[in-house]
């Protein structure tokens, strides 16, 4: 092997470590904080299965510059396929982080008048306390059938896909390393 091939090998692994790790860990942690509500955790997984997705191209080049042209290997062929089948896969995570932000955004954007509370409104106006109570009572009721959906419903599907895909994405990956340690 020689010295170019082993620094090609080297930034190939180094690659590999460096944003595979971080993809994984950002697309399987996505349905959580959906669960939780948390956009802002939401929109960085989104921006770093970007940025990391990104990354994994140069896996793939770099492991095209390894092969040489040698590409009559099965287990080159097949790991190829798989990394290209994965890149799909994470184009339809990103796509479902995406609109899951998104939905996220509305639900709060639309609970958001809800939660205003009106006692302290009330108490400024000097009202009895008797009102700055029936007041307070009155919106706290409506607050909590005003909310259109349920903690659970919001981006389910998305939720759902993006559970299922990052796994079947992982376990790609997992072969791809069976593969290229088997027979490399």
């Amino acid at each position: 092997m020689s010295t170019s091939d082993r620094i090609l090998l080297l930034l190939h692994i180094g690659f590999a470590i460096f944003t595979l790790g971080p993809l994984t860990a950002a697309t399987m942690s996505t349905p959580r904080y959906i669960r939780k509500r948390n956009v802002v955790v939401v929109r960085y997984l989104h921006r770093t299965t970007q940025i990391y997705g990104l990354g994994t191209l140069g896996i793939f080049l770099i492991g095209l510059g390894l092969a040489k042209g040698d590409l009559a290997e099965v287990w080159l062929t097949v790991s190829m396929t798989l990394f290209v089948v994965a890149l799909v896969l994470l184009l339809i995570i990103e796509r479902d982080q995406r609109k899951a932000a998104h939905l996220l955004e509305v639900a709060a954007a639309e609970a958001a008048p809800a939660a205003v509370p009106a006692r302290p409104t009330a108490e400024k106006a000097g009202e009895g306390a008797a009102e700055a109570k029936a007041g307070a009572e009155e919106p706290a009721a409506t607050g909590a059938t005003a909310e259109p959906v349920t903690a659970g419903e919001i981006a389910q599907v998305e939720r759902g896909r993006l559970a299922a895909m990052s796994g079947v994405v992982a376990l790609i990956w997992l072969v791809i390393l069976v593969l290229m340690v088997w027979n490399g």
